[in-house]
């Protein structure tokens, strides 16, 4: 059965190792949204599957002409096959989701409907999540909270991949490390509309969880890029240079009391150790303000480059619509 050029919904499923979970994910997807009365595509992911993943979803793909398949040469994880799918996807409304039917398909109509109310993005909450504790609960409450607490944008659930898009939102982005997880803080600094949604989670069935403890110290260690790009992606002299002011300051502060010194009692100035400390911070407040004078072009060299506004259009009138709304 062909779909239409544009569908309504493009859900987007990363791969690894679930062929046990895949044929009754696709019949539950498939079920739901037809139901729904919505048109529609399956992205499928395959990130380097060894089982016979790449297999069932060839098999489906043939049975549906909605099903479409994406296969990675190897393993690169789970923000690439993300990536991918977004890219490959042709809807209106782009769903992420798990392929190991954790995350529940009836779920979806209810989060694209939330969309509607004038929402960018809409982002599972699983309240009731039916996970080991203290592997996998626990360290992810921590770092929910810590995005929460350094981004500004508070969420229960970063890591939910369920979660429902508007196509336009998703076109520029380019994900790297876990910053998949991010992409609502981004939204949210770029002026877009955030909400989330109690989801349903279930207890794994099949195979083994993908998810380790190093995937969190991931995340840590990539929300430090987020807060630079969130506060600075557009104006890096600012971060780089109130630095440089103030190794500037300290080494002008420095200066004057070695040769106050020097003045008033006499003492040598070279053989000073306030001598060299003013040195090194006169010297090092220079260089950071070149290098952000250096970040300042290659920021905006970027954006021309790319034709890569930095801000989100919600609307346009008498104009062509936001690219990606179909």
């Amino acid at each position: 059965m062909e779909g239409p050029a544009t569908p309504d919904i493009s859900v987007v499923l990363p791969v690894f190792n679930e062929a046990a979970s895949l044929p009754e994910l696709l019949s539950r997807v498939r079920a739901t949204l037809d139901a729904d009365g919505r048109t529609f595509e399956v992205i499928c992911c395959d990130d380097g599957s060894t089982d016979e993943s790449l297999a069932v979803l060839r098999r489906e793909a043939a049975a549906d002409a909605r099903v479409k398949v994406l296969a990675f040469a190897r393993n690169f994880g789970q923000t690439a096959a993300l990536d991918a799918g977004f890219r490959a996807a042709s809807g209106r409304v782009i769903v992420p989701m798990d392929a190991d039917l954790q995350n529940d398909p009836a779920d979806i109509p209810r989060l694209v409907r939330r969309l509607d109310e004038g929402l960018d993005v809409v982002s599972g909450w699983r309240r009731d999540r039916r996970d080991p504790f203290f592997t996998k609960t626990l360290p992810s409450r921590i770092a929910n909270r810590l995005v929460s607490l350094v981004t500004g944008v508070s969420l229960h659930d970063y890591g939910c991949t369920l979660k429902a898009y508007r196509a336009s939102i998703l076109r520029d982005f380019r994900l790297y490390g876990e910053m998949h997880r991010l992409i609502p803080a981004y939204v949210k600094w770029a002026g877009g509309r955030v909400a989330e949604e109690p989801v349903a989670h279930h207890p794994r069935r099949f195979g083994r969880s993908k998810y380790t403890l190093a995937k969190t110290v991931r995340l840590l260690l990539d929300l430090l890029t987020v807060r630079f790009l969130l506060a600075y992606s557009t104006k890096p002299l600012y971060f780089i240079g109130k630095y440089g002011l103030l190794a500037l300051l300290l080494g002008m502060l420095a200066g004057g009391w070695a040769v106050a010194k020097r003045l008033v009692w006499g003492q040598p100035l070279f053989t000073d150790p306030f001598f060299p400390i003013a040195i090194f911070f006169g010297l090092a407040g220079i260089q950071l303000l070149f290098f952000g004078l250096l970040a300042e072009l290659s920021m905006r060299t970027y954006f021309e480059s790319a034709r890569k506004p930095p801000y989100l259009v919600r609307e346009t009138v008498n104009l062509p619509p936001p690219r990606g709304d179909g």
